[in-house]
């Protein structure tokens, strides 16, 4: 399988967020699983099927991610020499040229991405006309509601 690219903060949130799973989830239902069994007959048991239920998921989710951690690609987009290029990790002012409304996005990783927190996957629409350009470049690309054409104000390496 070949290496995923991730940025250093999406690196460090998913080792947390495995060390938390690891460390208090996982005993947490363990404990509820024995509780629950010293409840006895097991098959009409609610507390003892969820707890189960719940070890499963947490079980799947701690092999999701050590998996994923095996084949990243950390990187440290302020360590790289981009010469004012759009790279992944980089922050990217937008404006758009239809509304013209500012945006800002940073091209992360897929399991980074978060529309909500202005978080663009680098294989997205928008980061691949984005990648390779910089400030005052014009891109356009075909998102779903048509072609769009955005004029880059700023790239930021932080």
């Amino acid at each position: 399988m070949s290496k995923v690219p991730m940025t250093v903060h999406g690196h460090e949130l998913m080792r947390e967020e495995l060390k938390r799973l690891k460390s208090v989830d996982r005993p947490q239902v363990i404990e509820a699983i024995a509780e629950a069994r010293a409840h006895g007959d097991l098959k009409e048991n609610a507390e003892y099927h969820a707890a189960k239920e719940q070890q499963g998921f947490i079980e799947a989710r701690i092999k999701d991610f050590e998996g994923k951690l095996s084949h990243l690609q950390v990187i440290d987009v302020t360590a790289i020499d981009a010469k004012g290029k759009v790279v992944f990790g980089s922050t990217v002012k937008l404006l758009d040229e239809d509304t013209e409304q500012e945006l800002e996005y940073r091209i992360v990783g897929e399991d980074e991405a978060s529309i909500k927190n202005n978080l663009i996957s680098y294989s997205s629409p928008i980061a691949r006309a984005l990648i390779g350009k910089s400030e005052g470049d014009v891109v356009s690309f075909q998102a779903p509601g048509g072609e769009k054409n955005f004029e880059i104000l700023e790239v930021k390496y932080i």
